[in-house]
């Protein structure tokens, strides 16, 4: 797996105190709240932050892996981590099913 480290605290609102930033507070507060927003997500997110659907996952999984994230809000960021648990181990699995098919 590629490391997302310091994908999170990067840009222009980068601390060195190791807290998270506006965007990264914005990014869990908008992932906690985003059905409370019209369209789609991706549509969303671009207008919110100004990110592609790509960037804003890779930000959002290395916020995932921050202990820092974890504290400013601990439920979402579990259940966050178990939905990404979730979904690796179902890629796993579909991966390892079609490994079996027979040519």
């Amino acid at each position: 797996m590629a490391s997302t480290e310091g994908l999170a605290f990067d840009g222009a609102e980068n601390t060195t105190d190791g807290s998270l930033t506006a965007r990264d507070r914005g990014i869990l507060d908008f992932e906690r709240d985003w059905t409370r927003h019209a369209g789609a997500k991706e549509d969303a997110v671009h207008a919110e932050f100004g990110l592609t659907p790509a960037r804003y996952y890779q930000v959002l999984n290395a916020l995932l892996d921050s202990p820092v994230a974890l504290a400013y809000d601990p439920m979402l960021v579990k259940r966050l981590q178990r939905m990404r648990e979730a979904n690796t181990s179902a890629r796993t699995l579909r991966a390892h099913r079609s490994d079996d098919t027979p040519s």
